[in-house]
């Protein structure tokens, strides 16, 4: 079986126009077919969670996008499984709402 290819964006960031939004653009709820969001309190592993699902499902043959979080990159806002439609994101603040219509 081979792998799939795993893609990491910063959906968002300070730019020299200011604030710059793309998570309007990254899976429609139309086209979904599942959205998740995932709340929790700093460090019960809302991001080592979605890591690990983005692994499981790159050795099953999908390809992955990890969004992660411009003011700290080791900490992610999402992940992406476009094969399936599917995205689980983080939902608690200052991941939460973040959009260039607010």
């Amino acid at each position: 079986m081979t792998k799939g290819h795993i893609k990491h964006v910063f959906p968002g960031g300070n730019t020299s126009m200011g604030f710059y939004s793309y998570y309007d653009y990254i899976l429609g709820q139309e086209e979904a077919t599942r959205i998740l969001v995932i709340k929790g309190g700093p460090g019960v592993g809302k991001s080592t969670f979605m890591r690990k699902i983005g692994e499981e499902m790159v050795e099953l043959g999908y390809d992955v996008e990890y969004m992660h979080c411009s003011s700290d990159n080791n900490s992610l806002d999402g992940i992406v499984i476009p094969g399936i439609k599917v995205a689980l994101m983080d939902g608690t603040a200052p991941h939460a709402g973040v959009s260039k219509t607010q």
